[in-house]
């Protein structure tokens, strides 16, 4: 049995070709997309939402409210 099976394993590695892993050349890599940031207006909001909080905390200490 143990000589079948050794059989075996030499005959399949004499059979069995090398690995072909492809060329030399560089592999072909798709580029990444870079999204353009369409919002541009977002620091005008920011801005309008901070001197709000800024009015409404200076209302609030004077007792506006």
């Amino acid at each position: 049995m143990k000589k079948t099976l050794a059989i075996v394993a030499i005959a399949s590695i004499l059979v069995a070709g090398t690995a072909y892993a492809g060329s030399l050349s560089d592999p072909i890599v798709a580029p990444d997309v870079i999204a353009a940031d369409t919002i541009q207006s977002a620091s005008h909001v920011e801005t309008i939402i901070a001197a709000l909080a800024i009015i409404t905390i200076i209302l609030g200490a004077a007792g506006a409210f």
